[in-house]
C-alpha cells in the first residue's frame, strides 16, 4: 500500500502524477514546452494539495532518472529532492528509456514473442540515447549515445523484429532501413506511466540517497551563447 508522487521532465513534456496502491489518482501534463521552470512547481503543488485534501499520506517520490535533457533532468531531480526532504519520504529513480517501454507493453503494441524494444531519446542531429529490451523488460543492450547509421542496430535487426519509439526514433527510420525495423509513433515519457516501475523498485528496496543522487546525463552540459549576443 503506497502513495507515490511521480515527476517526469526528461524531454520537452512536463508531467506530474500521483498514484495510490498502483492506480493513478492525479495527472497533469504540459506538451507545449519545454516549460519545466514555469509548470513543474505548480503541478507538484496541485498534486500534493490533492493528496492532502483526500487525507492520503505521501510515501515516496519517483523521478525520471535519465538519460534526456540535461536541464530538464536537473529541474525534475531538484524538485523531487525538495519534496523528499520536506516530507521525509523515499526517492525512487525510474530510468527514462525503461519508462518509455511501459505504454508500448501495456497497450500490447508488440506481439511477436522474440521482438525487441528500442526506446530512443533525441540527442540532436543523428544521435540518440537508446537501449534494447526484450518483451519482459530484460535489458538486451545497455544505454548508449548512438550516432545512428545503417549498421547501428543490424546485429539485432538481422535476428529479431525491433520496435523503435520515443522522440528520437522517427528521424532514424530512413537511415536504419531494415525490413525488421518498425516505428511506433506517439510514445512519450510520462509521469502517469511511472507507477509500475516505481512500485517494483519499492518492493525490491531500491531507493536512492536523497543527498547524493544524480540523474544519468550521459553527456556533459555545454552552455551556448545566445545567437543575439554573438
Amino acid at each position: 500500500m503506497s502513495c507515490i508522487l511521480s515527476i517526469e521532465t526528461s524531454t520537452n513534456v512536463c508531467s506530474v502524477a500521483m498514484s495510490e496502491n498502483g492506480a493513478c489518482i492525479f495527472n497533469l501534463e504540459d506538451h507545449v514546452g519545454p516549460n519545466h521552470n514555469e509548470k513543474l512547481g505548480s503541478f507538484v503543488d496541485e498534486a500534493l494539495s490533492f493528496a492532502e485534501s483526500h487525507a492520503i499520506p505521501l510515501d515516496a517520490v519517483a523521478v525520471s532518472s535519465g538519460p534526456g535533457s540535461y536541464t530538464g533532468l536537473r529541474i525534475g531531480t531538484s524538485m523531487a529532492k525538495g519534496v523528499c526532504y520536506g516530507r521525509g519520504v523515499s526517492l525512487i529513480a525510474v530510468p527514462t528509456l525503461e519508462l518509455l517501454c511501459v505504454p508500448v507493453l501495456l497497450r500490447e503494441l508488440v506481439r511477436e514473442e522474440d521482438a525487441l524494444l528500442c526506446p530512443m531519446i533525441d540527442a540532436r542531429r543523428m544521435e540518440v540515447y537508446a537501449q534494447l529490451f526484450d518483451r519482459s523488460l530484460k535489458e538486451v543492450r545497455g544505454i548508449h549515445a548512438d550516432v545512428v547509421d545503417h549498421d547501428t542496430y543490424r546485429e539485432w535487426l538481422d535476428a529479431h523484429p525491433v520496435y523503435f519509439f520515443g522522440n528520437g526514433a522517427a528521424k532514424c527510420m530512413e537511415t536504419i532501413d531494415h525490413p525488421n525495423a518498425h516505428l511506433i509513433e506517439g510514445i512519450e515519457p510520462l509521469a502517469k506511466n511511472m507507477f509500475p516501475l516505481a512500485e517494483r523498485r519499492i518492493a525490491e528496496g531500491k531507493t536512492e540517497d536523497v543527498a547524493y543522487f544524480v540523474p544519468l546525463y550521459l553527456k556533459d552540459f555545454v552552455a551556448k551563447m545566445p545567437k543575439k549576443l554573438l
